[in-house]
């Protein structure tokens, strides 16, 4: 079968130099594995980090992709759930099931926890022809979610209905913050806070504006500005004169980090939280920690999720309360201008790619 594959890291970013689609021999399933198609497959920054090698050295030579969707060609003689000609997706949290953690429902805690596809290997992630995981690993599309669709939400509305949902309790009529609401993770979590019957304001670049604001973002402000919070406040402000509640935000949904995290706790109201899963500008946050003891701020970090969560969401993908924002798709051969599109963030929503054929 075709495969994207890499032998060597691009410290320079230069994934022409390092991406090739070669023919690896097709996988053979375990008494405990599903075998599906690769009918779409969706691009995560952890490609990015992989092929550059840090933060961690992957597995070479490596086969990136943690999210994907296909039908089921064969199953292991163990395999109870699935049965060819299922229509599939990838739950890319590989965890033990055994441990503390994984059986009091934690599973994204688990100490042999792995990313699918990030530090899996060698030659064992989505970018290939014909995909290999556990049983436990695999769930089924909802009927009305397309392949493509369920590709682009694997990881990410997991990840972002752990943030909301399981880690910061959303509820209903909150003003809720969405930074990066044009990323994937961010374009799920305008759709959860709707999905809540939240005040939504989300943050973007000024040409995604527009487009959080389709997917139900009430307000929409770009924090490419210096005074951006000032924005976000005076919304605050008028959602205040409207309903009566105190001006601020209840709960903001961070994964941009460094650049924007200090004024996003002025933001919060008193008792408010901020949910972070990321931070894509940097770590090395500068906070005046007054405004998380004086105000009683919880600030929560948030893991990927649990596959149950991941299903929620699917489940509400399949009632049209949902959707994915997919912005491109590529071939295996255009794996490099993928990749490149992505790290420069000219794009909303989830980058997609396809082998031939599919």
């Amino acid at each position: 079968m075709k495969a994207v594959v890499y032998r060597e890291y691009a410290p320079d970013d230069d994934y022409a130099k390092i991406l090739k689609v070669e023919d690896i021999d097709d996988p053979k399933p375990k008494q405990d594995e599903v075998i599906f198609t690769n009918k779409a497959s969706a691009l995560n920054y952890n490609d990015i980090w992989g092929m550059r090698g840090v933060p961690i050295a992957i597995p070479l030579p490596h086969i990136s992709g943690s999210d994907v969707a296909g039908d089921v060609i064969a199953v292991g003689e163990d395999v109870t759930n699935f049965k060819v000609g299922d229509r599939v997706v990838s739950h890319s949290n590989l965890a033990c099931r055994v441990c503390e953690m994984c059986t009091s429902g934690r599973e994204f805690d688990c100490a042999k926890r792995q990313v699918w596809g990030f530090q899996t290997g060698p030659t064992w992630g989505a970018y290939c022809e014909q995909i290999h995981l556990p049983e436990v690993n695999v769930s089924k599309i909802p009927e009305g979610v397309s392949y493509e669709e369920a590709a682009a939400a694997s990881m990410t509305i997991l990840t972002s209905w752990h943030m909301l949902v399981g880690r910061a309790k959303i509820t209903p009529g909150q003003t809720v913050l969405i930074m990066g609401g044009g990323s994937g993770v961010g374009s799920f979590g305008i759709q959860i806070a709707k999905l809540y019957n939240c005040k939504v304001i989300a943050t973007a670049s000024p040409d995604k504006l527009e487009k959080c604001k389709e997917l139900g973002a009430d307000y929409a402000v770009d924090h490419r500005k210096d005074d951006w919070h000032k924005e976000v406040r005076a919304i605050t402000k008028e959602i205040a004169k409207s309903t009566g509640v105190q001006p601020g935000i209840d709960l903001t949904f961070d994964h941009i980090g460094q650049t924007h995290f200090n004024k996003q706790l002025t933001l919060l109201k008193y008792g408010g939280t901020l949910v972070s899963c990321g931070a894509t500008t940097g770590y090395d946050a500068q906070i005046d920690l007054r405004h998380i003891f004086f105000k009683g701020i919880n600030v929560l970090g948030s893991t990927q999720g649990t596959k149950a969560e991941m299903e929620q969401g699917l489940y509400w993908m399949g009632q049209g309360k949902i959707k994915a924002a997919i912005d491109s798709i590529y071939s295996f051969e255009q794996a490099a201008e993928a990749h490149t599109k992505m790290l420069q963030g000219k794009f909303f929503g989830k980058i997609l790619m396809k082998p031939e054929g599919a």
